[in-house]
């Protein structure tokens, strides 16, 4: 956040995420326990399918269904996630269920080790041409998940996430 904050007071361009292009809304946050960190974050993925099934229902309405958005939403006022399936599936034969987890689910970034082989060009000693060596190391990177973290399953797979609660 510091580079961000002061690329924005030192630049005379507009701050990053004026100008129309999408933004990234980051926040570091410090829960008591690994249990408020599993509840904030199933919340958080909650939101997300919340969200979307609001807007898959709203916007097929709108380019399917031919309505308007003050029509559209209109429609949807009032109505629980039930209704929203049965209008997508009875009225534009969708199964919100069948739409990419992605959509769904949102995505979680998370940490992982990789293993990754590079080959490289090395002269060995006791050797006067260079040979080919395939070499394998572990590197951490950030790899995308679109799917339930709400559940024990995601947790189970991804032990390393959270650290051993003492408490």
């Amino acid at each position: 956040m510091d580079k961000v904050t002061s690329l924005a007071l030192c630049s005379r361009e507009p701050p990053p995420g004026s100008r129309g292009e999408p933004g990234f809304d980051g926040r570091v946050v410090l829960y008591p326990s690994n249990r408020n960190l599993r509840d904030y974050l199933s919340w958080r993925q909650a939101d997300c399918h919340v969200n979307n099934l609001y807007n898959t229902s709203f916007w097929t309405l709108i380019q399917k269904g031919g309505l308007t958005t003050i029509q559209a939403e209109e429609r949807l006022k009032g109505t629980l996630a039930a209704d929203k399936n049965e209008i997508l599936f009875s009225d534009f034969d969708i199964n919100y269920n069948n739409e990419p987890m992605l959509l769904r689910k949102g995505t979680t970034l998370i940490w992982e080790k990789r293993d990754e082989a590079v080959t490289k060009m090395v002269k060995l000693p006791n050797e006067e041409e260079q040979k080919e060596v395939t070499v394998t190391r572990s590197r951490k990177r950030v790899c995308p998940h679109h799917c339930d973290i709400i559940g024990d399953q995601f947790w189970e797979e991804h032990p390393d996430i959270l650290e051993r609660d003492d408490c």
